[in-house]
């Protein structure tokens, strides 16, 4: 005698086959999206800002690579706590990374900001 399954969703008894685990799509649907939401603001947040600055450079550069004033960065929202990597170069330069989006600090509150198209 097989044992009565229910629906990891919403409870109701299952018919069907025996590694069934939901009553309906609907009841699937709606499990799988509560697992991968963003339940956490505080990751919500973080990827929320991860965006905004990538959106930033990426229409400040357009092309490879282009020069921006730090003040720019800052009046557009750009928030330097938040970047995804960091890649150091041989020659000791330290590039921060926003996706593919680069961007170094140069003298004179400078930055460079490049495309890195290496996927």
């Amino acid at each position: 005698m097989t044992a009565v399954k229910e629906c990891l969703e919403c409870g109701e008894k299952i018919i069907g086959r025996a590694d069934k685990k939901f009553c309906s799509d609907l009841c699937r649907n709606a499990y799988n999206n509560k697992l991968n939401s963003d339940s956490n603001n505080f990751v919500r947040n973080i990827n929320n800002k991860l965006r905004k600055n990538r959106r930033i450079l990426e229409e400040i550069c357009p092309d490879d690579k282009a020069k921006v004033s730090k003040n720019t960065l800052q009046r557009e929202g750009f928030d330097f706590t938040y970047f995804t990597s960091t890649r150091t170069t041989q020659k000791g330069a330290t590039y921060f990374f926003v996706y593919e989006y680069g961007y170094l600090s140069l003298e004179n509150d400078l930055f460079l900001i490049v495309k890195d198209d290496r996927r």
